[in-house]
C-alpha cells in the first residue's frame, strides 16, 4: 500500500469539513446583494460578523444580505416571539469570473475585467505608485 503523505484521520477530517462547507449556508458574492424572503415577519436580525456580511430590512418579510468581506459568519433572524426563522451560515466569496488580483507589496487590489481591467477606486498605494511613475 502506498503512503499518502497525510494521516488517514486528517484526510477524513478535511473531507468532512469540505463537504460540510459545501452543503450548508447562504452564499453571497462580495460587494453584491442577495434578497432573502422570509416565511413570516422578522423582529430581530443578528449577523455574527458585520465585517463579512450586512443585513438590511426591506420590509418585515424581505431581508437584503450584502457581502462585505470574504469569509464565513452566521445569520440569525427571530420573529416577535423569539422563535428562529433563519439560523444559518453566510458564506461570502469573491466572483472569480472576469477578475484579476494585483499584489503591490502589502496591498491587494481586485480588478473587474469586463472587458477592460478596472478598479472601482484606487488605494493609497496605487495613487503613490501612479504618482511615482508620472501618471495622473
Amino acid at each position: 500500500m502506498a503512503k499518502l503523505g497525510l494521516p488517514l484521520g486528517l484526510v477524513i477530517l478535511i473531507a468532512a469539513a469540505t463537504s460540510a462547507f459545501a452543503e450548508g449556508g447562504i452564499g453571497v458574492t462580495m460587494n453584491q446583494a442577495k434578497i432573502i424572503k422570509l416565511s413570516r415577519p422578522a423582529d430581530t436580525i443578528i449577523v455574527g460578523n458585520p465585517q463579512i456580511a450586512d443585513a438590511s430590512v426591506q420590509d418585515p418579510e424581505t431581508i437584503v444580505l450584502t457581502g462585505r468581506g470574504f469569509g464565513v459568519t452566521n445569520l440569525v433572524i427571530l420573529d416577535n416571539t423569539g422563535a428562529p426563522i433563519i439560523d444559518d451560515q453566510i458564506i461570502v466569496s469573491r466572483s472569480t469570473a472576469s477578475t484579476v488580483r494585483i499584489y503591490r507589496r502589502d496591498s491587494v487590489q481586485t480588478l473587474s475585467c469586463t472587458p477592460y481591467c478596472e478598479g472601482s477606486y484606487r488605494t493609497d498605494a496605487e495613487r503613490l505608485s501612479d504618482a511615482q511613475m508620472g501618471r495622473y
